[in-house]
């Protein structure tokens, strides 16, 4: 990720550089951030932790360029799931142009090679009509599944995966996790003993393929990605700002009906806590204070925390992400900024073409 500290010294060679630390000055920087090939068309991806303002930012860029969004999020997929998820309004989907929101239901399953294949698909369409894809959001793995290719690994299985969940609720997660070193070692390896999401899966591939997904995994990515791609990150230029934007929104979605949005779902739906959709930060805590498991003080502060460390996971990704230009979205100007560079960029591009 490209950007720069500054320091107290004068000499510019002791500047250091950080990889999550955005840009602090007026902004003059060159678009550097950029994978270009002179016959693709461009394609900017806007990244960022939750909170960060990625929905304002991405609306005054549709505002002023032909843009359309490409939603990069693994909750707004979900239809009804609105509070929860920060979902555009209805307003702002008929005024601008979303693509990948509110397209499964909150019982179904939903994957990276999905969303790959989908997002491919809107994004040459909205080429095809001579607009640029602008792909909002902070579900890191979307992203890397679609600008570097996947692993060839089986979609998810219901069936199995109940068979699962059944071993966990008679035996327990750690008890899983060591059925897994048995036939996984080096995914068990890296993995919690109550890591139930991730052993879960691993099993579910060893079960399907007879392979350990550890196996599978070090065989070659399919990549398939034509676009010159305009790499932006929107983060913190102080944490403890950020955190303090985590709990008004938490707070802000509690009064918005949060508890209510999921007891309907609750009602309307056969779920359950281990399905995808459930486990999104936000609906996870609601869910266990809708089974009385702790009260609504403890509701705000484990949402609150679960959504910091989700944040603290999203930088973190970032740090290690490529070719990525930043800027502090605490900025009362960052939608300004990013809109002049990116300007900028897409010119420099169509000068290659």
């Amino acid at each position: 990720m490209r950007k720069k500290q500054r320091t107290a010294k004068k000499d510019s060679a002791s500047r250091q550089r950080s990889p999550v630390t955005p840009h602090q000055s007026p902004d003059t920087r060159q678009p550097s951030a950029v994978t270009r090939h002179p016959q693709w068309p461009p394609a900017v991806l806007l990244m960022g932790p939750t909170a960060s303002g990625k929905t304002a930012v991405a609306t005054a860029i549709a505002g002023k360029l032909p843009c359309e969004i490409v939603s990069v999020d693994s909750a707004q997929i979900y239809r009804h799931m609105n509070v929860g998820t920060a979902k555009p309004g209805t307003e702002l989907l008929e005024r601008v142009p979303h693509h990948l929101v509110d397209i499964v239901e909150p019982h179904e399953s939903y994957s990276a090679a999905r969303f790959r294949d989908d997002a491919l698909i809107a994004m040459r369409e909205i080429t095809e009509r001579g607009n640029v894809p602008l792909l909002v959001g902070g579900t890191m793995l979307y992203f890397q599944a679609l600008t570097e290719g996947l692993n060839e690994l089986p979609e998810a299985d219901a069936a199995i995966r109940l068979v699962i969940d059944t071993m966990a609720d008679e035996s327990g997660w750690p008890a899983l996790h060591g059925e897994l070193a048995r036939v996984d070692p080096e995914t068990a390896a890296r993995l919690k003993p109550n890591d139930a999401q991730r052993i879960q899966r691993a099993l579910e591939v060893y079960y399907l393929t007879n392979t350990p997904m550890s196996e599978l995994l070090r065989k070659p990515k399919c990549v398939y990605y034509p676009y010159s791609a305009i790499k932006i990150a929107l983060v913190p230029g102080e944490r403890e700002r950020l955190h303090e934007r985590i709990g008004r929104r938490f707070e802000d979605m509690l009064e918005l009906g949060l508890i209510t949005e999921l007891r309907k779902l609750r009602n309307q739906y056969a779920l359950e806590p281990t399905m995808p959709s459930m486990r999104c930060v936000g609906y996870r805590q609601v869910w266990q204070y809708l089974d009385g498991e702790f009260g609504l003080a403890a509701l705000r502060e484990k949402g609150v925390a679960a959504t910091r460390q989700l944040a603290k996971r999203q930088l973190t990704w970032l740090r290690a992400t490529k070719d990525v230009e930043a800027f502090d979205c605490l900025a009362e100007d960052v939608a300004d900024q990013v809109l002049d560079y990116l300007q900028r960029a897409l010119e420099k591009l169509s000068a290659v073409a």
